[in-house]
């Protein structure tokens, strides 16, 4: 079976996978992502996952390479990961009693054929009403400044998170059902991938 590479250094998306049954090789594709533009968001996340993927894919072989990448969509505006705490901060004051969308775009590289599949996921998100002191305990944490848009599901931020409409593992940073579709696409039947006794 071919070696399967997470291409991010995202804690939670290589929880996620081994939750799922997979047991990826992390290789940070090291990409400088303010060097790329898009017309919208969600074309942003899919250049940068696209990105990502290749950068890793290209010195491999007998590989599926997983690349992904989540941004924060509000009032048509991409948000990636805040570079301060007082970015953060004002972030967090705009966000509150809000809808944005996390978008993720998926690529995935097939290295033995050199076909790739791409997708772009989209979960709505309604952020609560956390107070000033609130929202400074929480970027006290230092959690807003490791994830895209600034807030988790999984950690400190899931108590400022009034709902989501979509998949969850989304906003986690990889869709498990989109990644299926791919492998799919790909001719891969993710059953197959499985690694011996299942997930975490």
């Amino acid at each position: 079976m071919p070696e399967i590479i997470l291409a991010s250094a995202s804690p939670a998306r290589l929880v996620l996978l081994r939750q799922a049954g997979l047991d990826p090789k992390v290789v940070v594709s090291g990409v400088d992502e303010d060097a790329f533009t898009a017309p919208t968001p969600a074309d942003l996340s899919l250049v940068l996952a696209r990105a990502k993927a290749h950068a890793v894919a290209a010195d491999l072989t007998e590989s599926l390479v997983i690349g992904c990448d989540s941004i924060l969509e509000l009032d048509g505006l991409p948000y990636g990961k805040p570079a301060t705490a007082e970015e953060a901060i004002r972030r967090w004051h705009d966000m509150r009693g809000r809808t944005g969308n996390l978008l993720t775009g998926h690529c995935l590289i097939d290295t033995s054929t050199g076909r790739e599949a791409t997708t772009v996921c989209s979960t709505e998100v309604r952020f609560g009403h956390p107070s000033d002191a609130e929202i400074a305990a929480y970027v006290a944490t230092g959690e807003p400044l490791r994830v895209a848009g600034g807030f988790t599901l999984n950690g400190h931020g899931g108590w400022f998170v009034d709902g989501i409409v979509g998949d969850q593992g989304n906003v986690l940073g990889i869709s498990l059902p989109a990644l299926r579709r791919l492998f799919s696409e790909l001719g891969v039947e993710v059953t197959r991938l499985w690694s011996p006794g299942g997930g975490l």
